[in-house]
């Protein structure tokens, strides 16, 4: 068998399925785990190389407007690769590649690879698309073993707070800052696992933007910034921009963390789970062990 993988919460399913050996395409943006480093890219990015969220946001916009397409597929090399499998996405047009351009362009490979398109939009989801993935390369035993680690972890998390009877902060989790985005999709429920009541994003749908003014109304205890497609150095970094700005500044005395996005809560694969048990760390620290490091840093 001979995978491309066009999303990288994709590549990460298949690297923990054990089906590395037959990972031959990856986006450019897959970095996790470091052994698909040497796998060839197959994707461009027409979004700028910065990590300014409004110069971002006003590219991707500028763009849907022109109806120019935010990723490239780079046909000539996914054609050398003579793929068997392509795995895409039907989530979000600005995250990856769309359904549709992988099937047109599947429609001219001889032979037709298969297509397995992952569209989780819950915690659930995310486990149905490693089922899809693993039924596809016929993995299915080393789903139901990873699957199990992972729902054993969510529930240890659960037992942990329900035997604490820990109380829930209220949490607002920040994809996006300029302009500003709650997350939605799987976010709001990995803070309820977590512990937390999310006071701004709905599970199973978009992200939602927000005035500011909503935000602060909404009485956040903890505010978690996490952009979108953000590391932690990078969330970081946006984290410590915006506390400087008077906008921002009414959230002196609250706790404010930076969470690596790409591996805790941006990507819907088995990561997810990481970001739930580092939330835990967050909400209930005396509960739970003390975060990583390269997980999650406190700014404020």
């Amino acid at each position: 068998m001979r995978i491309v993988s066009l999303l990288p919460a994709a590549t990460e399913i298949v690297a923990l399925l054990g089906a590395t050996d037959h990972l031959v395409g990856i986006t450019h943006e897959c970095d996790y785990p470091d052994i698909v480093g040497s796998r060839a890219r197959v994707t461009k990015s027409a979004v700028p190389d910065t990590h300014d969220p409004a110069a971002i946001d006003a590219a991707v916009r500028d763009a849907s407007n022109a109806g120019v397409a935010l990723f490239a597929l780079d046909e000539k090399t996914i054609m050398a690769l003579h793929p068997t499998l392509i795995i895409t996405q039907k989530l979000c047009n600005v995250c990856a590649i769309s359904e549709h351009d992988v099937r047109a362009l599947a429609a001219r490979i001889e032979p037709a690879p298969a297509i397995v398109t992952l569209g989780g939009e819950s915690l659930e989801g995310v486990y149905d698309d490693i089922r899809a993935v693993a039924a596809a390369i016929g993995a299915e035993d080393e789903a139901n073993e990873l699957l199990a680690g992972l729902r054993d972890r969510v529930k240890r998390v659960h037992e942990t707070l329900k035997a604490a009877q820990a109380p829930r902060p209220r949490v607002a989790l920040i994809e996006w800052t300029d302009p500003l985005y709650a997350a939605g999709h799987w976010g709001p429920e990995q803070i309820k696992r977590a512990g937390g009541v999310d006071v701004l994003g709905q599970p199973g749908v978009h992200s939602l933007r927000v005035d500011m003014d909503v935000l602060r109304a909404a009485h956040p205890e903890i505010v978690l910034i996490a952009p979108c497609g953000y590391t932690l150095d990078n969330a970081a970094a946006e984290a410590t921009r915006c506390l400087s700005l008077p906008q921002w500044r009414w959230l002196a005395g609250r706790p404010v963390w930076a969470l690596d996005a790409n591996g805790l809560i941006s990507r819907p694969g088995p990561r997810v789970v990481d970001g739930i048990e580092a939330m835990a760390s967050i909400f209930a620290p005396t509960l739970f062990s003390e975060i990583e490091p390269w997980h999650a840093v406190r700014v404020a």
